[in-house]
């Protein structure tokens, strides 16, 4: 029996060699397909983009609401100097005394607006119309029986700004009120029975004042 010649063994190692090219080759191949198909998005799959930023709203500002005017004293005199006015705010109210010191007189009362505006009326159809000025002074115009005057009242203390007193002297009743101006000039009525006339001074550290020999004690008017 003859032995497998040199050239058929040749041949055996030729297709062993080109079986395990082919083999690696398909192995390799197949690698990097795998590779690529898990680190590759799909084509189909959504793209997931980060929300955009919402800005954040401006605040608004509140409005700001201005204080009520300041509890105070005012006293002065019109600009032709021929009467006195005294005014009393308290808590966004104010009353105020308008008078020339011989027969004309008025008690206005009324609202004090934040902004320091006021206007004041009287039962006698007086009106006072005003403005506080950075709480220092009042000015404004008293309209009285057709005429009207301008005034200027500046902020006082005690014992300046508005009195008054009311009693019973002899069967008569007695109304009187005062302007005491920073200064210490005083300008008052004393009403009798609805009869007016120039009234004596009062003591303005105590109030004191005689009324027909009666002696009475005016009091610092408030709202």
């Amino acid at each position: 029996m003859k032995r497998p010649g040199p050239l058929l063994t040749l041949l055996a190692g030729l297709v062993l060699a080109l079986f395990m090219l082919t083999l690696n080759v398909t192995s390799g191949t197949k690698t990097a397909s795998s590779s690529y198909s898990e680190k590759s998005p799909s084509p189909s799959a959504p793209q997931t983009s980060a929300p955009a930023s919402v800005p954040s709203p401006t605040p608004t500002k509140s409005p700001t609401t201005k204080p009520p005017a300041p509890n105070a004293e005012y006293a002065g005199r019109t600009d032709d100097d021929a009467a006195s006015v005294a005014v009393s705010v308290r808590n966004g109210k104010a009353v105020a005394y308008f008078c020339d010191g011989r027969y004309k007189e008025a008690w206005l009362r009324g609202r004090v607006n934040n902004n320091g505006s006021m206007k004041l009326t009287a039962p006698n159809g007086a009106v006072l119309d005003g403005t506080i000025d950075q709480g220092r002074k009042i000015r404004g115009t008293v309209k009285d029986e057709g005429r009207r005057y301008a005034f200027t009242a500046a902020k006082a203390v005690k014992p300046s700004g508005l009195w008054r007193a009311t009693a019973k002297v002899r069967g008569a009743k007695i109304d009187a009120g005062w302007v005491v101006l920073p200064n210490g000039r005083q300008t008052g009525i004393v009403t009798r029975d609805g009869k007016p006339a120039s009234a004596p001074r009062i003591d303005p550290e105590t109030g004191a004042v005689t009324v027909d020999g009666q002696q009475l004690t005016a009091r610092p008017v408030t709202p």
